[in-house]
C-alpha cells in the first residue's frame, strides 16, 4: 500500500529509485545525492532476544531516534518515517511565516518522502520483518538523502569525567561500550590553553567545531594526571569507541564541570608507594585491605562535630576524598584489594572505573538495609574469578543447618539472638584462579564486623559464621587452596575474636563474652568455641593503630593467612607517626579516611 501510494504521488521519483540492479542505484545515487562515501549514518540496535530495536538517524539538523518492534513488518517503519519527515517540514513552514499558504493549502496532505531500503543495491520488501531487514551496511533513503545503515555499531552507553579534578591525582572517567572494546577505543585528553578560555566562546559550538583553537592535546591513555601546569584549566575527552574488527561507532566529547584545583601536597601515602613501584609476579602476589570510610557517615553531624571536628569540610566530600583513595589505591599496584565501607554509588560510579583503567576488576556486595559494603577487586592480568559466596552472616546463623550448634548455644540468650540478628554484617568471599599457575586458586574472604565497642560478644558469633562458612567453601570448591582473611574485624589484638582466629579456640571465661554496661548479653551466654582452622597468622604484626582519629588510636583491621600455605614477603610500613600526627587525626586535606591501608606481599608457600 505505501509503495502504491508513493508511486501515484511521485511517479517519476518512485521509477527512478525502485530500481533493483547495482547499476540502477548507482545512477540513481548520482541523482539523488552525494557519493557512499559522504552518506549520513543510521544507527541501528537490534540485539538477538530484545523485543524491540532503535533506528536513529539526523535529518534536517534534528536528531530522530525511534524504537520498534523486531518482527515489525519493514513497510510499517518505512511509512512512520515518511510521515514524521512530513510533519517535520509541515512545522517547519509555520516556523518559517507561512501561515497563510498553510491554512490555503488545509485540505491537502503533505507530500510524503520517499523512504527506502535498499540492500547490496536491491530495495528490501516491505514484508521482510524489522530484524532481518537492517543489515549492517544496507542503505536508507530518505528523499534525496541517503544514509549508511550501521548496525550494532561499537558506542559508550556511558560516558563521563569525575566531578572533582586535583593536579597530581589521576582522572579516570567512568566508560562503558557496547559492542565494541573499552580497551581498542581512542581516547584523546585537551587542555585548555589558558584558563577558562573555553568559556569566552559561551560554552558552545566554538570549542566543538575548532577544537585546536581553544584547546591543546596533553594526553593519549585511559588515564590523564593533570600536572600543576593545568591548574585553572578544563579538561576535555575525546573517546571514538571502535571494536576488535575497527569498527567506529560516533565520537562523544567530554569537557569537565571544572578546572583543574590544586591538590593537597604530600599526602600520608605517598611514601609507602616506593615499597610498591613495581607489580608482583609468580609466586608473589600483593594484598591491600582498606576500610575507605562510606560517605554515608563522613557526612553526619556525629561525624561533623565529634569525630573529625579537625578536618576541614571540603575535605570530607566524597569527589574530594575519592581523588586521593583512587590514587592510593593506584599506587600500591596491588594484585587484591578487599576494601570496607564502599558506597553503592562510589563501587559503581568511582571506582570500578578508575580501578578497571589501571587493570582490575571488581566485586561488590552491599549490607542488607544498607548503603554500603564490600568489595574486593583483582588484577585480570592475573587472576580469574572462579566463583563468589557471599553471605549476611545472621541470616546464615538461623537458616543454615551447618550452624545449629551456635545458633542453639546463641539462643541461651534471646538478648544476644536479637542483637546478632539486626546487625547487616556482611562475609564477601571470592575463589580466584591464578593465570599465571594454571589449578592455582586461592580463597579470598572479606568482612567489616560489627562496630560497637561493647559488642565483642556479638563480633565473636558472627567470626564463629564466618569461619564455618569459609571452611564448607573451601572444602567444596578449593580444597587444598590458601586462605586469605581481610577487613575490619572492629577487634584489638588482646579481644576474643583474635584469640579465636589466631589460636584456634576461645574459652567460655574470655571477657569478651560478657559484654559491656549496655552490651547485648550478660555473662551466661558464654560458650567455648573453636575454629574448623589451624591458628591464621597476621600478616603484618602487630600494628600500633590502623584507625587513628580524635580520642582512639588502635589496631582494628588485619589481613589474616595459613602459614602452611603462604608466608610473608614485605609488610609496607604504615606512615610515620610524625607525619600522621601532623594532620592531628585522619581523615584529613593528606588522607582520605579515618583508617589506614594494609598493604604486604605474600608467597606462595613451594
Amino acid at each position: 500500500m505505501f509503495n502504491k501510494l508513493i508511486a501515484a504521488l511521485l511517479p517519476f521519483h518512485s521509477r527512478l529509485v525502485s530500481a533493483s540492479s547495482p547499476a540502477s542505484l548507482s545512477r540513481a545515487c548520482r541523482v539523488l545525492g552525494p557519493g557512499p562515501g559522504s552518506m549520513e549514518p543510521a544507527a541501528v540496535r537490534c540485539v538477538a532476544g530484545e523485543p524491540k530495536m532503535t533506528i536513529s538517524f539526523r535529518v534536517d539538523g534534528s536528531h530522530k531516534h525511534m524504537q520498534r518492534e523486531q518482527d515489525e513488518p519493514l513497510g510499517k517503519v518505512l511509512s512512520r518515517i515518511a510521515c514524521t519527515l512530513a510533519k517535520g517540514k509541515k512545522k517547519a513552514k509555520r516556523s518559517a511565516g507561512q501561515q497563510q499558504q498553510q491554512q490555503a493549502a488545509a485540505a491537502d496532505s503533505p507530500e510524503p518522502a520517499v523512504v527506502k531500503l535498499y540492500v547490496d543495491g536491491s530495495e528490501v520488501r516491505e514484508t521482510v520483518l524489522n530484524a532481518e531487514a537492517w543489515r549492517d551496511g544496507a542503505v536508507l533513503q530518505l528523499g534525496d538523502v541517503r544514509y549508511a545503515v550501521r548496525r550494532n555499531e561499537p558506542a559508550f552507553t556511558t560516558a563521563e569525567l569525575p566531578g572533582s579534578l586535583l593536579a597530581g591525582f589521576p582522572v579516570c572517567p567512568k566508560l562503558e561500550v557496547e559492542f565494541g572494546e573499552l580497551d581498542r577505543c581512542d581516547l584523546t585528553w585537551y587542555k585548555e590553553k589558558s584558563p577558562n578560555c573555553s568559556a569566552k566562546g559561551g560554552g558552545g559550538g566554538e570549542e566543538e567545531s575548532a577544537p585546536d583553537a581553544l584547546w591543546t592535546q596533553v594526553g593519549g591513555a585511559r588515564v590523564y594526571v593533570p600536572s600543576n601546569g593545568d591548574i585553572g584549566c578544563r579538561l576535555k575527552l575525546v573517546c571514538t569507541p571502535k571494536d576488535e574488527g575497527g569498527r567506529q561507532g560516533r565520537v562523544e566529547e567530554l569537557l569537565s564541570a571544572g578546572a583543574v584545583e590544586a591538590g593537597p601536597g604530600a599526602c600520608t601515602f605517598d611514601g609507602r608507594h616506593a615499597y610498591t613501584a613495581g607489580e608482583t609476579a609468580w609466586p608473589r602476589l600483593r594484598l591491600v585491605s582498606y576500610n575507605i570510610l562510606a560517605d554515608v557517615y563522613a557526612q553526619t553531624e556525629l561525624s561533623k562535630t565529634l569525630l573529625y571536628p579537625y578536618c576541614a569540610p571540603y575535605a570530607l566530600q566524597q569527589d574530594y576524598r575519592q581523588n586521593l583513595i583512587k590514587k592510593e589505591l593506584a599506587g600500591y599496584r596491588a594484585d587484591i584489594v578487599c576494601l570496607q565501607e564502599v558506597d553503592k554509588g562510589v563501587f559503581s560510579d568511582s571506582l570500578t572505573p578508575a580501578l578497571d583503567a589501571f587493570g582490575l576488576d571488581g566485586v561488590f556486595k552491599l549490607k542488607e538495609k544498607q548503603h554500603e559494603g564490600l568489595a574486593t577487586f583483582y588484577r585480570r592480568t592475573r587472576w580469574k574469578l572462579l566463583s563468589s559466596h557471599d553471605i549476611t552472616l545472621s541470616e546464615a546463623l538461623t537458616s543454615d543447618p551447618a550452624h545449629a550448634r551456635l545458633l542453639e548455644g546463641v539462643s541461651a540468650n534471646r538478648a544476644l539472638r536479637d542483637e546478632t540478628a539486626k546487625r547487616s554484617t556482611a562475609l564477601q568471599v571470592s575463589v580466584l584462579e591464578d593465570l599465571q599457575r594454571a589449578g592455582r586458586k586461592v580463597c579470598v574472604a572479606n568482612t567489616h564486623l560489627y562496630w560497637h565497642p561493647q559488642g565483642g560478644n556479638v563480633r565473636l558469633v558472627q567470626m564463629g559464621v564466618a569461619l564455618r562458612h569459609l571452611s564448607l567453601v573451601m572444602g567444596q570448591v578449593a580444597p587444598g587452596a590458601p586462605l586469605i582473611f581481610c577487613g575490619d574485624f572492629n577487634s584489638s589484638p588482646s579481644s576474643g575474636v583474635l584469640q579465636l582466629v589466631t589460636e584456634g579456640t576461645l574459652s567460655r571465661q574470655h571477657a569478651d563474652w560478657r559484654g559491656g554496661e549496655d552490651g547485648p548479653a550478660p555473662s551466661w551466654s558464654a560458650m567455648d568455641l573453636t575454629s574448623p582452622f589451624p591458628p591464621l597468622l597476621s600478616a603484618c604484626g602487630p600494628l600500633a593503630y590502623t584507625n587513628y582519629v580524635g580520642g582512639f588510636q588502635g589496631c582494628l583491621d588485619y589481613i589474616f593467612i595459613q602459614p602452611q600455605r603462604m608466608r610473608v614477603e614485605q609488610v609496607v610500613p604504615m606512615p610515620a607517626h610524625r607525619l600522621v600526627t601532623a594532620h592531628t587525626a585522619l581523615p584529613s586535606v593528606a588522607h582520605p579516611s579515618d583508617h589506614i591501608a594494609l598493604v604486604c606481599d605474600l608467597r606462595w608457600d613451594p
